[in-house]
């Protein structure tokens, strides 16, 4: 069995659907209700697809209600004035209830009054990951039916706002194809890349789903999609292989799904952290190292995209681009955000090698560092610089030339030149990204 299907069939993938609605029931649950819990499969029945829905509401944020029929719903906490969030879990390759599932719905509850619905499909999603493609259809199909039950109570389906996981952003996709792309917004955590990379429109996550579709890609060379599936798509860290995350294979389950899941956490720590998750357009993740994509104005006319709930992510630009590349750096832990720097280095006259430069920059205890290279014959080199915290609060700036010299030589290179260094996006004139 190659590698790839071997790491897709132990890899755990979670979709939370969050779903708010309006309904005629906001009382918080009664001593009587009934709260009920995620299934758990085996491989032998997990195949076989049962779908729970489970409502979630701000007074009753620990207890999931079973809601499945028009009835349930018009007698639960579901109060159809609020917005509509569904959470879909993906692949569950031991059956189990995703591990990050409780805080993910807590935390889309502190962050928006809403009603949060979990889309349970433990059963179905159990198993050989491939048997679990082959129930998304029938998902979808399943996940439409139910709000076909809230747009008769007059939920609106701008309201409707479809989080996915993995396999469950490709769920939603479905779901908003079904919905001629009239749901309000779907949110695709790292979609899944085994076979849908080359899947038609029809088949995955597209921009035509909803009204906004952005996606987060974490795992891009390996469980995640590499390609642009959203108006939005961030490339977190060029889409791979996530600082803090193990690069060897002998820390077991961890090297299978850290990248992978990194989505997941990313979105739950910009619903709790107010520091934000800013991206910046650019063809391709070298060169927005290189320095080369320093604002938003293509496309966004200077509307940096941010990950949350913001409406449409930040952008304000209409009509809407579609499958816009856009790239930030993060930490190794929560709350991930940093602060994205341009740094320049200017010669003073060029030279016949290629000059390296490393720039530090130190504050409260934390370095951060990037590496210029000004090609031979050239004056000029530049990069981006991540920091957890703004320009302004930088105590110490160390520059050191790296010489191409392996031994010790009496005659030591000297370099002389001007060092420049300015916050992104360049040009943001009221200073609302940099913290100062």
């Amino acid at each position: 069995m190659p590698p790839g299907l071997r790491k897709i069939q132990f890899c755990s993938w979670g979709l939370l659907l969050w779903l708010s609605i309006g309904s005629a029931g906001d009382a918080p649950p009664t001593p009587q209700t009934k709260c009920t819990n995620f299934q758990n499969a085996n491989l032998l029945q997990g195949t076989n697809l049962k779908v729970q829905f489970l409502l979630f509401t701000p007074l009753a944020p620990s207890c999931g209600q079973l809601v499945q029929e028009s009835s349930d719903i018009q007698n639960s906490g579901f109060n159809a004035t609020l917005g509509t969030k569904l959470l879909i879990h993906g692949f569950r390759a031991l059956g189990t209830k995703p591990s990050w599932i409780d805080k993910f719905i807590g935390t889309l509850l502190r962050a928006a009054n809403a009603n949060v619905i979990a889309v349970d499909w433990v059963y179905g999603s159990t198993g050989v990951y491939f048997s679990a493609v082959e129930n998304v259809v029938k998902l979808g199909l399943e996940i439409s039916r139910f709000l076909r039950k809230l747009l008769v109570l007059g939920v609106p389906e701008s309201s409707i706002h479809i989080i996915g996981v993995s396999l469950g952003a490709h769920v939603g996709g479905m779901v908003g194809h079904f919905y001629k792309g009239q749901l309000g917004r779907i949110t695709g955590l790292d979609p899944a890349g085994p076979e849908y990379t080359k899947a038609s429109l029809e088949e995955r996550l597209d921009p035509g789903d909803a009204l906004f579709v952005e996606a987060i890609h974490t795992d891009a060379d390996n469980l995640g999609i590499r390609i642009p599936v959203g108006h939005v798509d961030y490339f977190v860290n060029g889409g791979q292989d996530q600082p803090g995350c193990p690069t060897f294979i002998h820390a077991g389950y961890s090297y299978l799904i850290c990248d992978h899941m990194r989505a997941v956490h990313l979105y739950i720590s910009a619903l709790e952290n107010s520091c934000p998750l800013v991206a910046f357009p650019c063809v391709n993740y070298k060169a927005f190292l290189a320095g080369q994509c320093l604002d938003c104005f293509n496309p966004f006319l200077l509307s940096c995209p941010r990950i949350g709930l913001m409406e449409q992510s930040g952008v304000k630009i209409e009509p809407l681009p579609k499958e816009v590349k856009v790239f930030l750096l993060t930490t190794a832990r929560a709350p991930y955000c940093v602060h994205h720097s341009l740094v320049e280095f200017y010669l003073q006259e060029p030279r016949n090698k290629d000059t390296l430069i490393s720039v530090t920059f130190l504050s409260s205890n934390v370095t951060s560092l990037v590496k210029i290279t000004i090609p031979r014959q050239e004056l000029q080199g530049k990069g981006v610089i991540a920091h957890t915290n703004p320009q302004c609060q930088i105590n110490q700036v160390k520059l050191k030339f790296h010489s191409s010299h392996r031994v010790w030589r009496k005659d030591r290179t000297t370099i002389v030149g001007k060092f420049c260094t300015a916050p992104l996006p360049v040009n943001d004139k009221i200073g609302e990204n940099n913290g100062c």
